[in-house]
C-alpha cells in the first residue's frame, strides 16, 4: 500500500467515528494534503503568503470590471492587494500580454454543497461526511479554476467550514460567503419565530439570509410566505447587518421587493410590471438563462429519483426555458435595473459558471461588456464588497484572472481561463515561476 493510501485509510477509520460537523472541518484541511502526510501531522496552518513582492503583472489589454478598457497596464501586487496600475517591473514579473486580463469573477448564487457522490448520483444527506466534505471542496476548487474568485453559496450549513477553512487556514478555493441553511417558506410561521430563525443564522455565522418565497419551479412555483412575512424576515436581517436573498416566482417577485429584500432570484413567470416593481425598489435581479437548467437536463439521469427531481419536473424546466429568457430580457431593458451575475450552479455545473455569460448575451439582449461587469462591479456591490473586490484599481484585492482571447470580440474566451490569482496568490498559471 502506498503511503498516501495508508494515510487515507487511517483517516477514514478515525473520521467515521467523529461528529459530522467536526469531520467537515477536519476533512477540508486534510484535502489539501493530497493524502501524502500522516494524520498526526495535520494542524491548523496560516493562509499561504502572497508571492514575494512586489509582483508586477504585465498586460496589453485589460478590462477594469467597471466597463472600461485598459491598455498596457503594469499591475503591481503587494500584500494581496493591487498597489499600483503603473508599476515598474522588478525581479518578479508575470507576463500576461498575450491574454485579456480582468478582475476575478463573482457568482452571487451557487450551491457548493451540491455534488455527485461516488456513484455519480446527486449526493444526499446519507452520504458519509468525509465524502461530502471532499465533494464540497472539489466544487469550490472547480469554481476557482473557472475564474470565479468569489462565490456566494446559499443553502447548506456545511458551507461554513469550507468558508472558514479558505478564509482562516489557507485552504485553496474562492472567497466564500454563505447563507448557511435557507429559510423554507411556510405561511403558518408566526413573526417571532421568523425573527428567531434569522437571529439563529446570524449567531451561527451566516453572511446573508436565503428565503424561499415560492416552491420550486419543478413543483408549481407556488407562493409560500406572505408579503408581510417577507418584510419581517428582511427587516430582521437588515437590523442585524445581513443581506437577504429571495427565491421568488410570479407575484412573489414584486412582493419581495416591496418587503425591502435585497436580491431576488429567478423571477420566472413574473410579469413585466412585477419585474419593474423589483427594479424600481433597487433590488438586485438575478435571472438564470445559460447554465442551471441546461446542466439539469444534461445530467438528468443523475438527479431523477431524489427529492423533487422527477421526469415531470425536468420537462417543466425545459419547456419553460423561453420563459426564463423572457424575464431576463425584460429586466435587462429596464433603465437602472441592477442585473447581477447569478448561476444557481449545482452538481455538474461547478467550474462551468461562465456559461451564464454566453447565455445572457444570447438570450437577454445585453452586450458582452455588460455581462462581464455584472460579475465584477455589480456583483461586488450586491454582496457588500464593492470597495474591496471586482475592480482592477489601486487598493482593491489582487483577484485577477486572464483569458486566452478577447471576450468583447469572442465571448467564448470566458471558457479559456489561463491565469487565476486570488488575494495575490497564484492558483492557476502554466507559466508560474518563470520570469
Amino acid at each position: 500500500m502506498r503511503p498516501g493510501e495508508c494515510a487515507a485509510r487511517s483517516a477514514r477509520l478515525i473520521l467515521d467515528g467523529m461528529p459530522r460537523s467536526s469531520v467537515l472541518v477536519l476533512v477540508l484541511v486534510l484535502a489539501v494534503l493530497l493524502g501524502a502526510r500522516a494524520l498526526a501531522a495535520v494542524e491548523p496552518f496560516p493562509p499561504p503568503p502572497p508571492p514575494r513582492g512586489p509582483v508586477v503583472i504585465l498586460t496589453r489589454h485589460a478590462l477594469d470590471g467597471r466597463g472600461g478598457e485598459l491598455n498596457d497596464a503594469r499591475i503591481g501586487v503587494a500584500d494581496g492587494r493591487i498597489a499600483s496600475m503603473n508599476a515598474s517591473p522588478g525581479a518578479d514579473v508575470i507576463d500576461l500580454r498575450r491574454y485579456t486580463v480582468l478582475p476575478g469573477w463573482i457568482d452571487v448564487h451557487v450551491h457548493l454543497a451540491s455534488h455527485f457522490d461516488k456513484n455519480g448520483r446527486i449526493a444526499t444527506e446519507s452520504e458519509p461526511a468525509p465524502e461530502a466534505a471532499m465533494g464540497i471542496a472539489q466544487a469550490a476548487w472547480d469554481s476557482l479554476m473557472g475564474g470565479f474568485t468569489t462565490v456566494q453559496s446559499v443553502g447548506d450549513d456545511s458551507e461554513r467550514p469550507l468558508r472558514d477553512a479558505i478564509r482562516d487556514h489557507g485552504f485553496p478555493g474562492p472567497r466564500v460567503l454563505t447563507s448557511l441553511s435557507w429559510i423554507q417558506g411556510d405561511a403558518s410561521i408566526p413573526d417571532d419565530k421568523l425573527r428567531e430563525m434569522v437571529r439563529e443564522r446570524k449567531a451561527n455565522g451566516a453572511d446573508l439570509i436565503k428565503i424561499f418565497a415560492s416552491t420550486s419551479q419543478r413543483v408549481g412555483a407556488k407562493p409560500t410566505f406572505t408579503e408581510a412575512q417577507l418584510q419581517v424576515l428582511c427587516d430582521e436581517a437588515r437590523a442585524l447587518g445581513l443581506r437577504s436573498m429571495v427565491h421568488a416566482y410570479r407575484s412573489q417577485v414584486a412582493a419581495a421587493a416591496r418587503a425591502g429584500c435585497n436580491e431576488i432570484e429567478h423571477m420566472t413567470y413574473a410579469t413585466a410590471e412585477e419585474i419593474g416593481v423589483a427594479a424600481k425598489a433597487g433590488a438586485y435581479l438575478s435571472p438564470q438563462v445559460g447554465l442551471v437548467v441546461q446542466n439539469y437536463l444534461e445530467n438528468k439521469d443523475r438527479y431523477i429519483g431524489v427529492g423533487n427531481y422527477t421526469e415531470q419536473g425536468m420537462a417543466t424546466m425545459e419547456k419553460d426555458l423561453p420563459e426564463d429568457f423572457r424575464v431576463c430580457t425584460i429586466a435587462a431593458k429596464i433603465p437602472g435595473a441592477k442585473l447581477v451575475f447569478s448561476t444557481d450552479a449545482t452538481a455538474g455545473a461547478h467550474g462551468h459558471n461562465a456559461e451564464e455569460f454566453l447565455g445572457r448575451v444570447a438570450h437577454c439582449g445585453i452586450t458582452p461588456m455588460q455581462a462581464l461587469v455584472s460579475a465584477n462591479r455589480v456583483a461586488a456591490e450586491a454582496i457588500g464588497l464593492g470597495d474591496r473586490i471586482g475592480t482592477l484599481a489601486k487598493g482593491y484585492a489582487a483577484d485577477i484572472i486572464a483569458l486566452d482571447g478577447n471576450p468583447l470580440e469572442d465571448l467564448s474566451a470566458v471558457r479559456r481561463v489561463v491565469f487565476v490569482m486570488r488575494g495575490g496568490v497564484v492558483y492557476k498559471w502554466p507559466g508560474a515561476g518563470r520570469p
